[in-house]
């Protein structure tokens, strides 16, 4: 017999006795002695069996088991927000599906169809950049699948949340940048449909505003915010009519791309450019110079996101109340941005 075709009823034949009683001596049942269970985990050892947990979670309705959805593992964000996520998870006794979206709407459909078919029982998601309505969702709402958004804020009603404060810490970012001399202020901004990117061009916005420097739509430059896409950013700063002094950037990695860029071209950061990102990945720190960055705190998130998932799974679908939870960033000043020598 093949191990994983060992069933409770091979373990009987093989001890003369009912299948009933290898069931209940491998659930632990009191009803069998301590002689006849010894007996019978051994010979099931010998055997190789293995419990089909997956089977047993679903006659209880419920597979212990939740998804994660990510726009790109690879950022490290989002990586440190699943860290956070498994951590919590295996303290719970749930084991995680970790997916991502690649950025894409159709994949982002895809996988939360898999992840209902599989009968997870709930869901944490960061939603793709193409993700512009949220019909996909409500095949979860009407199984009562309980699903928490982290970090990319949905207009959805009666949604379960847990975000950071982006307009706190574009406005720290930009706030930091004026405070070091810089006038002419370049933001680096992401897709426009997202909350998360308007909500640090509102901040950039607030800064400029609070030290009296017009704002000015040409110094905000949209992207999807990866490493090509700083370069090509960088290219279009040096192009503009203003003497650019500074560069907010909504996430580090457009931010590296178009610090390396400048550098080719003899730009001096911070003394010509001043740079400030967003994220606080491990590059940022060991840039040449370091990167001054706002700390999104993944792993806090994902905790807090996971924390938030179970707190709903021990309330009857019905009786879920929605909470939003929001999580304060903190500016990380490094060398990028010290136009003033302290």
């Amino acid at each position: 017999m093949e191990n994983n075709l060992i069933t409770i009823h091979d373990i009987a034949k093989a001890l003369g006795i009912d299948s009933s009683t290898v069931s209940r001596a491998l659930n632990n049942s009191n009803r069998v002695s301590l002689k006849t269970k010894k007996k019978i985990i051994d010979k099931a050892n010998e055997l190789g069996y293995q419990r089909n947990l997956l089977a047993s979670n679903l006659r209880r309705n419920k597979t212990n088991t939740i998804g994660v959805i990510v726009p790109r593992i690879s950022r490290y964000f989002f990586s440190s927000a699943i860290s956070g996520i498994e951590k919590t998870a295996f303290e719970k006794g749930y084991n995680v599906i970790i997916c991502q979206s690649l950025e894409q709407l159709e994949r982002e459909e895809n996988l939360i169809n898999t992840l209902a078919a599989n009968r997870v029982d709930g869901i944490i998601m960061s939603v793709s950049m193409e993700t512009l309505n949220y019909n996909h969702l409500d095949g979860l709402k009407k199984n009562g699948t309980p699903i928490v958004i982290f970090d990319r804020h949905c207009d959805i009603p009666d949604r379960n949340n847990v975000l950071l404060d982006d307009f706190a810490g574009a406005f720290e970012a930009t706030n930091h940048l004026i405070e070091e001399g810089c006038i002419n202020i370049v933001h680096f901004s992401g897709p426009k449909n997202l909350n998360v990117y308007r909500n640090r061009l509102k901040g950039y916005k607030a800064a400029l505003e609070k030290h009296e420097i017009p704002f000015r739509e040409n110094l905000v430059l949209n992207s999807h915010l990866m490493q090509e896409d700083g370069i090509t950013l960088a290219e279009k700063v040096l192009r503009l009519p203003e003497s650019i002094d500074g560069i907010f950037s909504a996430n580090d990695v457009a931010a590296i791309g178009a610090m390396q860029y400048l550098k080719q071209k003899g730009i001096n950061i911070p003394k010509d450019i001043a740079m400030v990102g967003f994220s606080n990945g491990p590059t940022s720190a060991v840039m040449d110079p370091p990167l001054s960055t706002i700390d999104q705190s993944g792993g806090k998130m994902g905790e807090l996101s996971a924390n938030l998932l179970f707190e709903q799974l021990q309330i009857k679908p019905l009786e879920r109340e929605s909470k939003t939870i929001i999580v304060k960033p903190s500016l990380l000043i490094r060398e990028s941005s010290k136009k003033k020598k302290k």
